[in-house]
């Protein structure tokens, strides 16, 4: 079964990412108390096994928090992804895209952004469609989108 790994929240834009065992998720907002509110980024997310392939072509191990991603998931796949929907613990995500790694990624690891590149190794970011909490070790599973479920306008 995939579960939710890790939550972070950004402080301030730019600001240092602060590790949580939990957080609530809004719609229309994103995650309570993140820097980064409303738009199509409300939460972004990134996949555990795909750190792991990034991390095994730099021949280093990396703290996951320097991907600035808010959660992290283990057992599922997340590449190829918009438009889909995913359930973390109560709280339901519609995948907008791929985040894109960015000059960020060097700064915090020397070779991070090209390593991050393939395969949505980034991971993704996606609109809250359902409020709820959400905990570390909670379910993460796609589901099929909802009659009413669209983007928000």
């Amino acid at each position: 079964m995939a579960e939710l790994t890790a939550i972070w929240l950004k402080r301030m834009r730019g600001g240092p990412m602060d590790p949580k065992r939990q957080v609530r998720a809004v719609v229309g907002q994103g995650l309570e108390n993140n820097a980064n509110q409303g738009g199509h980024r409300q939460v972004t997310l990134l996949g555990a096994e795909a750190w792991g392939r990034a991390e095994a072509e730099l021949g280093s191990a990396v703290d996951p928090s320097a991907r600035r991603a808010n959660l992290m998931v283990r057992g599922l796949e997340l590449k190829e992804s918009r438009g889909r929907v995913l359930r973390v613990g109560a709280c339901r995500i519609l995948v907008r895209g791929e985040t894109r790694p960015c000059r960020r990624m060097d700064e915090a690891f020397q070779g991070l952004q090209a390593a991050l590149d393939p395969e949505w190794r980034a991971g993704i970011y996606g609109e809250v469609l359902t409020s709820g909490d959400i905990a570390l070790g909670d379910p993460v599973a796609w589901e099929p989108a909802a009659a009413g479920d669209s983007p928000m306008q």
